[in-house]
């Protein structure tokens, strides 16, 4: 009866322990390993950071919150052409970290993922393979209401496009004014198509879906990089 008591009273003391960490004010805990701190983009990556970019995506007030930890956006009301092609929730993105993006109207979910690739990806691997940072992320466009389009011709489908649940990057311009386009130097063997395909690898742990060069003859001037998809990294 004694141990038993004796266990239950050090449980009672680990879970007063682990709630004073996770809720005090003054908690020791880092936020990136605290479950009830929101997303911060410029967090370190913990094995929560995954679970916290769900809860993001899927509320729209989250979404925009942790948005501004690492991005610089406008706030857009929500854009609706017609029942297939929307924008919603629309914001005007024009950078993520320290890269400039040309004002691109997308979700703010499609936003989110481009932050935390930039941050935990593109800007690391820029430092490592080419000694620099990227000055501004170049890319085609989000939303555009049309349909999916494949080798084979259109399928009748509507395309991520249509709803800005996907971007297209075509690029990136360096520090030093250099421009490392994806039709130009995939298939280089230096530096730059090193980087190119890192930061396509990257791209693969934070979009669900994530197309390039090597998928087919239509990408061979960007990546295809989508909010929803089924996990597919060519």
């Amino acid at each position: 009866m004694r141990l038993v008591s004796a266990i239950f009273s050090v449980c009672i003391l680990l879970f007063a322990l682990a709630l004073f960490l996770i809720v005090h004010p003054q908690s020791p805990l880092p936020p990136q390993w605290n479950p009830i701190k929101p997303l911060s983009v410029t967090d370190p990556i913990t094995p929560l950071t995954s679970w916290k970019l769900r809860q993001a995506l899927g509320d729209d007030s989250l979404c925009r919150a942790a948005l501004g930890t690492g991005a610089v956006f406008e706030d857009l009301p929500d854009f609706e052409q017609c029942e297939q092609c929307h924008i919603k929730p629309q914001v005007r993105l024009t950078s993520v970290g320290t890269a400039k993006v040309t004002p691109l109207n997308t979700r703010c979910q499609t936003a989110l993922r481009m932050a935390m690739w930039q941050q935990h990806e593109i800007a690391p691997m820029a430092q490592d393979i080419l000694n620099q940072a990227v000055r501004e992320i170049l890319h085609l466009s989000s939303y555009n209401c049309r349909e999916m389009r494949t080798a084979n011709g259109p399928t009748g489908r509507m395309s991520t496009h249509a709803t800005a649940d996907a971007v297209d990057i075509r690029g990136f311009v360096m520090a030093d004014g250099q421009r490392i386009l994806l039709q130009e130097h995939w298939q280089d063997s230096g530096n730059q198509g090193r980087f190119l395909r890192a930061v396509r690898d990257g791209a693969c742990d934070w979009f669900r879906l994530t197309l390039g060069p090597d998928y087919n003859a239509l990408h061979a001037d960007h990546f295809h990089l989508q909010h929803r998809g089924w996990g597919l990294c060519r």
